[in-house]
């Protein structure tokens, strides 16, 4: 999932529908066949859970400009190097708490201490990111990988995509490809409708944004707060009502018009928020 735009691509298979492989040995394959691709000059960033951390592999991946953010391994064994300068006070750093240098045999990387202001919980990050990125850009991209288990649950919840078409892998690419393609379709046609009438929002947004503000009150009867950066826009789950609306307009012939009308018409007026943010 590509956490710039929220639209999907077939990346590569883990399973043929009987044998599983582990993830991290694909992946690393996939970015290596990458390297030698046409477009191996282009930077990627991969974000991802704690098992994708392999310093010395993702040390090599920086001369082809692939870097990786993730969780540092609780039993992770690194010297502290050096701290790095970064703006405290900025509103992108909010609940940052260290900004490091770190090795592990030999292989330098930066590492990010991030407590959450609303919970006090203390989450460490990893990254190979040249430390010039603001380490609170590095935590709360970490935490829009939660997009991602809410796209899982459009694919299978809505889409029922939940079982293999065949053992095939010609098959299941093409399956994955089309899931892509549909999923895709849907997340453009919801966001377009959002720009239509850009006074009001989507019904799931202003839900959500109701439950931050529950969150945010109680948070301050704690004396807390949630980060100001979870306010602003995000990737928000395709709802279950553009999805029925895109099938129906298939089935009944409805013209692309009244069927993007009757998504604008979902829209509501944003709600009276009144904590301090």
């Amino acid at each position: 999932m590509n956490l710039r735009s929220g639209l999907l691509r077939f990346l590569c298979l883990v399973t043929n529908g009987t044998q599983r492989h582990q993830e991290i040995p694909v992946l690393r394959d996939h970015i290596e066949k990458q390297n030698n691709g046409n477009n191996s000059s282009q930077k990627h960033l991969y974000v991802y859970d704690k098992a994708v951390t392999g310093f010395v592999w993702w040390d090599r991946q920086k001369r082809h400009a692939n870097h990786m953010i993730s969780m540092l391994k609780e039993n992770s064994i690194a010297t502290l190097v050096e701290s790095i300068p970064f703006d405290s006070l900025h509103e992108i750093n909010t609940g940052v708490e260290a900004y490091s240098v770190y090795e592990n045999k030999g292989i330098k990387f930066n590492v990010v201490d991030y407590r959450d202001p609303e919970t006090g919980k203390l989450h460490r990050f990893v990254t190979t990111l040249p430390m010039t990125i603001n380490p609170g850009t590095i935590a709360m991209l970490y935490f829009k990988r939660w997009t991602i288990e809410k796209t899982f649950n459009n694919t299978k919840s809505n889409f029922k995509e939940t079982k293999a078409w065949s053992s095939n892998t010609r098959s299941l690419e093409n399956q994955m490809r089309l899931t892509a393609m549909s999923y895709n379709l849907m997340r453009v046609f919801e966001e377009i409708s959002k720009t239509q009438q850009p006074e009001l929002i989507h019904p799931s947004d202003k839900k959500y944004s109701e439950a931050l503000e529950i969150r945010q009150q109680q948070a301050q009867k704690r004396d807390r707060f949630v980060n100001p950066l979870f306010f602003q826009a995000r990737i928000s789950r395709i709802s279950s009502y553009t999805i029925r609306a895109v099938q129906n307009a298939i089935i009944t012939g409805m013209s692309l018009q009244c069927f993007m009308s009757s998504l604008v018409a979902r829209l509501v007026l944003p709600p009276q928020l009144i904590g301090e943010h």
